[in-house]
């Protein structure tokens, strides 16, 4: 067996699987919260809004830790479709594996319509309407 024999797809997938329990494990025991090292939002730094991004990571914490509630606060968007990005990557991963290189395709309906809600979610996070404030972070 030779080192070109070898297929990259699992071995990438093996890296991205260690790498995303590396980092689950670095946002399990050390809270974005209260710890320095982890990256700032330049869209909040410099303008003081909100990005559909903002509260990601202490939602991940909390999610890790079983705090269902308290990340839906953190970052609705993100806790709502964690269910559907991990159907996309297994469904990614499985014809992956079955197809030929280069057969994975996404409609850009799906992409458009991704990025339509994550606009219409920023912007309803930093609106000054009390009803929406459950929205921000």
């Amino acid at each position: 067996m030779s080192w070109s024999s070898i297929k990259p797809w699992p071995l990438a997938g093996l890296l991205c699987a260690g790498l995303a329990v590396v980092g689950a494990g670095v946002l399990f025991w050390f809270d974005p919260a209260q710890h320095a090292f982890y990256p700032v939002c330049a869209f909040h730094r410099v303008t003081g809004l909100q990005c559909p991004g903002c509260g990601s990571l202490r939602a991940l914490h909390q999610l890790l830790h079983g705090r269902f509630a308290a990340a839906f606060h953190f970052n609705a968007v993100l806790v709502c479709s964690l269910p559907f990005l991990a159907w996309l990557a297994l469904r990614f991963a499985v014809l992956k594996t079955r197809n030929p290189p280069g057969t994975i395709t996404v409609r850009p309906v799906w992409l458009w319509s991704a990025l339509a809600a994550l606009i219409v979610f920023g912007v309803l996070r930093n609106l000054p309407v009390p009803q929406l404030a459950w929205l921000a972070p």
